[in-house]
């Protein structure tokens, strides 16, 4: 399965926000955007002029690293987004917000998308009772996600949940903090969905 390796710190500079990928080190100072708040690399502080299909790039690989998603996922996402009908964009960001690993963080089982991302892949997740370890899964409106009996006890998922214990839960989702089940009561409206992009350039980039 193929995925990023490379620092994450570097996209997060790359895109000039915090994507959150680094869990609670986001939130401190020793967040790469905080002491290097310029694009890595030789010309990272050079003055750069962006051109109209710089700034729909800009914002497609923005919401490609925020949800930790290969461009050939991406792309499949969109023309999914495409048949449904409300305005693609929102329906494209809808659809990425709906995947478990993202829906995970959302409700504070995990402090980052990629380790999220890593929970589900060992199994540590269940999906209306069923144990689901595919990322990219799609949840529906009414499933039922919720921590493994034999993961609730564990030093890890202890650490995880008392580091997140502050963080607000998504409105789209509802979460029982004493049994650790969350249930998606809704699919996310464009407002609910914190990820400072145009998703119209996204939009206008695959109409070419």
């Amino acid at each position: 399965m193929a995925r990023y390796t490379d620092s994450v710190c570097k996209l997060c500079r790359r895109e000039g926000q915090k994507l959150f990928l680094k869990g609670q080190r986001c939130y401190t100072d020793k967040c790469a955007i905080t002491r290097r708040a310029y694009a890595p690399g030789q010309h990272g502080q050079g003055r750069k002029k962006t051109s109209e299909y710089g700034l729909q790039l800009r914002a497609k690989q923005m919401t490609r690293r925020y949800y930790g998603v290969l461009e050939s996922q991406f792309r499949g996402y969109y023309e999914l987004a495409t048949h449904k009908e409300g305005k693609t964009g929102d329906e494209l960001l809808a659809i990425l917000e709906s995947r478990l690993d993202n829906v995970v963080y959302r409700l504070g089982f995990a402090t980052s998308r990629p380790e999220a991302r890593q929970l589900v892949v060992h199994g540590h997740f269940t999906v209306n009772g069923k144990r689901v370890d595919i990322p990219s899964y799609l949840t529906k409106v009414g499933e039922v996600v919720s921590i493994q009996d034999k993961s609730r006890s564990s030093e890890k998922f202890k650490a995880v949940l008392e580091a997140t214990s502050a963080h607000p839960v998504a409105k789209w989702l509802d979460l029982n903090r004493d049994t650790l089940e969350g249930k998606i009561i809704a699919l996310p409206t464009r407002d609910e969905i914190d990820l400072a992009v145009d998703e119209t350039l996204i939009v206008e980039l695959y109409s070419k």
